[in-house]
C-alpha cells in the first residue's frame, strides 16, 4: 500500500529554507510506503537484492522483555508476509546497535541480530542468520566472533567477499576493562577492538583478524564492497589521548591495511558519542559522512574519494547548525551522493537529505519528517538502485488526536532522483 507523503513530511518553508525548492534539488518524486512492521517496532535496516527488490529487517517488541527480529521483501508496492528470523526474551535490544541486512550477488541474504550472553547490559553476542530462498526461511544463526566472554560484541557490518561469502566486521569487547595484577590497564585494555572474519554461504568461518586494537566503544561501523573486490570499512577510532575521529581500513586481495585516520577533526571526548560514520561507493567514486563535535561544535561532514578510498578530498559541512548525527549515504552512479542525518530545527527534530557533488557540496536539504517534541528518531537507513532510493527510520507517533500516541513506528519513503549519466 502506498500513499503520498503529505501529513508526515514538512516543507522547506516550515524549516525556514529559502530559494529553489529543497524537494526539487534532491528528489524527482517521493512517496511514503506503509510498512508491515507492527506498532512498537524499531531499528529498520535495508538492502537491495540482485533482482531489484528491497529487503527490510526490524525489531518488534511484545511486552517488557520479549522481542522478535523480522524481515519482509518489498516488490513494487507490495510486501511479502513478514518472516520471524528469531524471537525470545534473551534478545539484546538497543536503539544504536540494531540488526543489519545484506544481499549477496548469488541471492543469499543475511541478517544480524544480538543475543544476551550474561547479566551485564553490555554482555551480548552478535549472530548472523542466512537465507537461501529469498527471505522465506532463515538459518538458526552463526556467531562470527571467536571470543565467548560475557562482553560486548556488536555494531556489525556485512558485505559480499566477492567469492560467495560474507565479510563481517564488528566491535569486540574481549579486551575491554582488562587490568594487570597491579591494577593498571594492560596495553590497549579498556578499549574495544575492531575484528573481521568471512562467513561462507554454508556457515563456515575463516580465521578471525584483528583490524584495530583500540576503537570507540559503541559507534556503528560501515562497510562497502567495491566493484574490483576492494572492501572499505569506516569506523570511529580512539587514541590513548581520547581523540575519537573517523578511520578507514581497506581490504585488497584478502589483505587488510593498517588503520588510516581520514576525518582530521581532532575531537577529544572521554565517552562514546554513539554516532558512527557511513560509507558507500559506485565504481571508483566513494562517499563518506560522519558526525563530530570537535571544539564543542556539532557538525555533520562529508568527503568524496575518486580513487577507491585511497584518498579523500576536502571535508565539507552539510548540517544546518544543530545536528544530532545518525548519518547515512548512498553514492549515485553519476558521481553525486545523497546524505541523510537527523537535526534539531526550530520546528522540531527532523530527518534531512541533501544531494552533493565533490565540487559543489550539498544543496538545500529536503526534510522527510518532523517530530515536535523529544528526541525520538533513531538512525535512518538508505539504499539505492539506479535512480530509485529507499529511506527507512523509526520515530514515535505524535498526538494527532488518534490512539497509540507515543508508540514507536517504522516509516519508509521511496523516492526517485535524476541521474545525469
Amino acid at each position: 500500500m502506498r500513499h503520498p507523503v503529505v501529513p508526515g513530511v514538512i516543507s522547506a518553508a516550515l524549516l525556514g529554507f529559502s530559494g529553489v525548492s529543497a524537494e526539487a534539488q534532491v528528489f524527482l518524486t517521493r512517496e511514503e510506503i506503509a510498512t508491515p512492521a507492527a506498532l512498537n517496532s524499531e531499528g529498520p535496516s535495508l538492502a537491495t537484492m540482485p533482482d531489484g527488490r528491497v529487503l527490510m529487517s526490524w525489531i518488534e517488541t511484545d511486552g517488557p522483555v520479549r522481542a522478535a527480529v523480522k524481515t519482509a521483501v518489498l516488490e513494487g508496492s507490495d510486501w511479502s508476509e513478514p518472516v520471524t528470523v528469531v524471537e525470545g526474551d534473551d534478545l539484546f535490544i538497543n536503539y544504536a546497535d540494531f540488526p543489519a541486512v545484506a544481499a549477496l550477488p548469488d541471492g543469499t541474504l543475511a541478517t544480524s541480530w544480538s543475543r544476551m550472553s550474561g547479566d551485564s547490559y553490555y554482555a551480548y553476542d552478535t549472530v548472523i542468520s542466512l537465507s537461501h530462498d529469498g527471505g522465506v526461511t532463515w538459518s538458526a544463526g552463526t556467531v562470527p566472533h571467536q571470543d565467548r566472554s560475557e562482553r560486548q560484541h556488536g555494531f556489525l557490518s556485512m558485505v559480499s567477499d566477492g567469492s560467495g561469502g560474507i565479510t563481517t566486521m564488528w566491535l569486540d569487547g574481549q579486551n575491554y576493562g582488562t587490568v594487570d595484577t597491579q591494577g593498571g590497564v594492560e596495553g590497549d585494555g579498556d578499549a574495544m577492538q575492531l575484528r573481521a572474519t568471512t562467513l561462507s554461504s554454508n556457515g563456515a568461518l575463516t580465521e578471525e583478524i584483528l583490524l584495530d586494537e583500540r576503537t570507540c566503544s559503541c559507534c556503528q561501523t560501515s562497510a562497502v564492497a567495491l566493484d574490483d573486490g576492494t572492501i572499505l570499512l569506516a569506523y570511529r577510532d580512539r587514541t590513548k589521548d581520547e581523540i575519537r575521529d573517523i578511520s578507514l581500513v581497506r581490504q585488497i586481495g584478502g589483505k587488510w591495511s593498517e588503520p588510516i585516520e581520514v576525518s582530521g577533526d581532532g575531537w577529544e571526548i572521554s565517552g562514546c558519542p554513539v554516532n558512527g560514520p557511513a560509507i558507500d561507493a559506485h565504481g571508483s567514486q566513494v562517499a563518506l559522512v560522519w558526525f563530530t563535535a570537535a571544539d564543542d561544535l556539532p557538525a555533520v561532514r562529508m568527503a568524496f574519494s575518486d580513487d577507491r578510498g585511497v584518498s579523500f578530498g576536502e571535508a565539507k559541512g552539510i548540517d544546518l547548525g544543530a545536528p544530532f548525527g545518525g548519518v547515512d549515504v548512498v553514492q549515485l552512479s553519476d558521481g553525486s551522493a545523497l546524505f541523510s542525518w537527523v537535526e534539531q530545527t526550530a520546528a522540531g527534530e527532523t530527518v534531512l537529505v541533501c544531494r552533493a557533488t565533490p565540487t559543489e557540496g550539498c544543496g538545500t536539504p529536503a526534510s522527510l519528517t518532523l517530530v515536535r517534541a523529544g528526541r525520538t528518531i533513531g538512525f535512518p537507513r538508505m539504499v539505492a538502485s539506479g535512480g530509485n532510493v529507499w529511506i527507512a527510520w523509526n520515530e514515535t507517533l505524535q498526538n494527532t488526536g488518534g490512539g497509540n500516541y507515543g508508540a514507536l513506528v517504522v516509516r519508509l519513503v521511496h523516492a526517485t532522483v535524476e541521474l545525469t549519466r
